[in-house]
Protein backbone atom coordinates (compact mmCIF):
# COMPACT_ATOMS: atom_id res chain seq x y z
CA UNK A 1 0.00 0.00 0.00
CA UNK A 2 1.37 3.46 -0.74
CA UNK A 3 1.05 6.47 1.23
CA UNK A 4 -0.41 9.46 0.09
CA UNK A 5 1.71 12.32 -1.80
CA UNK A 6 1.32 14.32 1.49
CA UNK A 7 2.52 11.80 3.53
CA UNK A 8 5.66 10.71 1.23
CA UNK A 9 8.98 12.04 2.01
CA UNK A 10 10.13 15.01 1.18
CA UNK A 11 13.44 14.08 0.21
CA UNK A 12 14.38 12.82 -3.10
CA UNK A 13 17.73 10.50 -3.29
CA UNK A 14 18.93 10.88 -6.62
CA UNK A 15 21.84 7.94 -7.60
CA UNK A 16 24.44 9.89 -10.88
CA UNK A 17 26.39 6.73 -11.83
CA UNK A 18 29.34 6.80 -14.93
CA UNK A 19 31.44 3.82 -15.24
CA UNK A 20 34.22 5.68 -13.24
CA UNK A 21 32.03 7.20 -10.22
CA UNK A 22 28.81 6.68 -7.97
CA UNK A 23 27.27 9.73 -6.86
CA UNK A 24 24.04 9.16 -4.26
CA UNK A 25 22.62 12.97 -3.07
CA UNK A 26 19.53 13.64 -1.23
CA UNK A 27 17.51 16.70 -2.11
CA UNK A 28 15.20 18.29 -0.65
CA UNK A 29 12.01 18.44 -2.65
CA UNK A 30 11.25 22.31 -2.23
CA UNK A 31 14.48 23.92 -2.93
CA UNK A 32 16.50 21.32 -4.36
CA UNK A 33 19.02 21.88 -2.28
CA UNK A 34 21.73 19.20 -1.36
CA UNK A 35 21.29 17.62 2.32
CA UNK A 36 23.59 14.89 1.94
CA UNK A 37 25.89 13.39 -0.26
CA UNK A 38 28.28 10.78 -0.82
CA UNK A 39 30.77 9.88 -3.65
CA UNK A 40 32.83 7.32 -4.56
CA UNK A 41 35.67 9.82 -5.10
CA UNK A 42 35.95 10.63 -1.91
CA UNK A 43 39.45 10.26 -0.21
CA UNK A 44 38.23 6.81 1.49
CA UNK A 45 38.02 5.10 -2.11
CA UNK A 46 41.18 6.74 -3.71
CA UNK A 47 43.24 3.65 -2.82
CA UNK A 48 40.59 1.42 -4.81
CA UNK A 49 40.31 3.68 -7.56
CA UNK A 50 43.83 3.82 -8.35
CA UNK A 51 44.41 0.20 -8.03
CA UNK A 52 41.61 -0.81 -10.38
CA UNK A 53 43.02 2.27 -12.86
CA UNK A 54 46.27 0.66 -13.17
CA UNK A 55 45.21 -2.81 -13.31
CA UNK A 56 45.63 -4.93 -16.26
CA UNK A 57 43.44 -6.10 -18.37
CA UNK A 58 41.83 -2.39 -17.39
CA UNK A 59 38.27 -2.55 -16.31
CA UNK A 60 35.30 -0.58 -17.92
CA UNK A 61 34.12 -0.33 -14.35
CA UNK A 62 35.66 1.28 -11.11
CA UNK A 63 33.04 0.87 -9.13
CA UNK A 64 31.29 -2.12 -7.53
CA UNK A 65 28.65 -3.37 -5.24
CA UNK A 66 31.04 -3.46 -2.23
CA UNK A 67 32.00 0.25 -2.84
CA UNK A 68 28.35 0.91 -3.43
CA UNK A 69 27.34 -0.51 -0.01
CA UNK A 70 30.13 1.69 1.92
CA UNK A 71 28.64 4.52 0.31
CA UNK A 72 25.21 3.70 1.10
CA UNK A 73 26.27 3.79 4.75
CA UNK A 74 28.47 6.96 4.38
CA UNK A 75 25.10 9.01 3.08
CA UNK A 76 22.62 7.22 5.32
CA UNK A 77 25.06 8.14 8.55
CA UNK A 78 25.31 11.42 6.84
CA UNK A 79 21.01 11.65 6.65
CA UNK A 80 20.63 10.47 10.79
CA UNK A 81 23.39 13.37 12.02
CA UNK A 82 21.11 16.18 9.93
CA UNK A 83 17.60 14.29 11.54
CA UNK A 84 16.47 12.55 8.14
CA UNK A 85 14.52 9.03 8.35
CA UNK A 86 12.84 8.77 4.98
CA UNK A 87 13.52 9.35 1.55
CA UNK A 88 11.83 8.63 -1.95
CA UNK A 89 13.10 7.49 -5.13
CA UNK A 90 12.26 7.72 -8.61
CA UNK A 91 11.24 4.37 -9.36
CA UNK A 92 11.11 4.63 -13.29
CA UNK A 93 14.60 6.04 -13.25
CA UNK A 94 15.72 3.46 -11.14
CA UNK A 95 13.96 0.74 -14.02
CA UNK A 96 15.38 2.96 -16.88
CA UNK A 97 18.90 1.92 -15.64
CA UNK A 98 21.19 -0.92 -17.50
CA UNK A 99 21.06 -4.37 -15.85
CA UNK A 100 24.85 -4.34 -14.55
CA UNK A 101 23.89 -1.10 -12.57
CA UNK A 102 21.32 -2.43 -10.95
CA UNK A 103 22.75 -5.74 -9.94
CA UNK A 104 25.32 -3.40 -8.39
CA UNK A 105 23.00 -1.06 -6.79
CA UNK A 106 21.02 -3.58 -4.36
CA UNK A 107 24.08 -3.66 -1.66
CA UNK A 108 23.21 0.32 -1.71
CA UNK A 109 19.75 0.30 -0.85
CA UNK A 110 20.13 -2.46 1.89
CA UNK A 111 22.44 -0.61 3.60
CA UNK A 112 20.94 2.53 3.61
CA UNK A 113 18.12 0.74 4.97
CA UNK A 114 20.19 -1.48 7.54
CA UNK A 115 21.30 2.20 9.16
CA UNK A 116 17.28 2.87 9.53
CA UNK A 117 16.85 5.67 6.50
CA UNK A 118 13.60 4.35 5.14
CA UNK A 119 12.94 4.70 1.11
CA UNK A 120 9.71 4.69 -0.10
CA UNK A 121 9.57 3.23 -3.59
CA UNK A 122 12.42 0.60 -3.40
CA UNK A 123 9.69 -2.31 -2.41
CA UNK A 124 8.54 -1.77 -5.91
CA UNK A 125 12.04 -2.78 -7.62
CA UNK A 126 12.76 -5.82 -8.17
CA UNK A 127 15.64 -7.40 -5.97
CA UNK A 128 18.58 -9.02 -8.39
CA UNK A 129 20.53 -11.11 -5.87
Amino acid sequence: MTAPATARSAHLLRLVLSCRKMTAQVTCADNYSIIAMASSSEQEFAKDYRAKLNRFPRSRIYWDSKIASKIGDKLAIRLREVGVSSVRIDVQEELSRPIYYRKMLTPFYDSVKRIGITIDGAEDLPYLG
